[in-house]
């Protein structure tokens, strides 16, 4: 089962720092990070910038169309208003069939904020004891949901890179 985790820092440079430690983790087979990307929202930044990391994107890899519509969800459609009311009714509704549920998306999108970073990351088979040991003089809050195997194969099936 792959989960979905976001991972919050207090600083716009947090999410870098902890990919470079995890990039190493993986080396070492402790992690499989299936997909992700980064969100950094600098002081003074009208909005985030986001990227995927294109550079550990494995076989069950999901599509820049996956990151862009969460991406959007998040962080561009709040600026729209009621105006699009509606679409992102829908399109909350679509993620939920993912079992990305209203609760993670509202959680990220009110702690995502100018100043801090997140990482967000599908992965699998991590090695907890030894991941934790790794990561626990960083500061950052988990926020997660985790996929059910169906809901992780729908997610691939639909946004899985060709």
């Amino acid at each position: 089962m792959a989960t979905l985790t976001a991972l919050k820092f207090p600083t716009a440079e947090g999410a870098d720092y902890m990919l470079s430690t995890l990039q190493d983790l993986q080396k070492q087979q402790l992690i499989t990070i299936e997909d992700g990307a980064v969100v950094s929202w600098s002081i003074g930044a009208k909005k985030p910038k986001t990227r995927q990391l294109a550079n550990l994107t494995g076989a069950g890899a999901l599509n820049g169309a996956f990151w862009g519509m969460l991406f959007g969800l998040l962080f561009f459609v709040p600026f729209f208003g009621l105006a699009v009311g509606a679409p992102v009714g829908a399109l909350m509704g679509h993620f939920a069939h993912y079992g990305i549920d209203d609760a993670f998306i509202n959680q990220v999108r009110s702690k995502i904020t100018p100043g801090t970073s997140a990482l967000f990351l599908l992965e699998t088979g991590a090695v907890v004891d030894k991941v934790a040991e790794a990561v626990k003089d960083q500061q950052f809050e988990i926020i997660q949901t985790n996929l059910s195997k169906e809901n992780e194969d729908k997610l691939r099936a639909d946004f899985a890179e060709e």
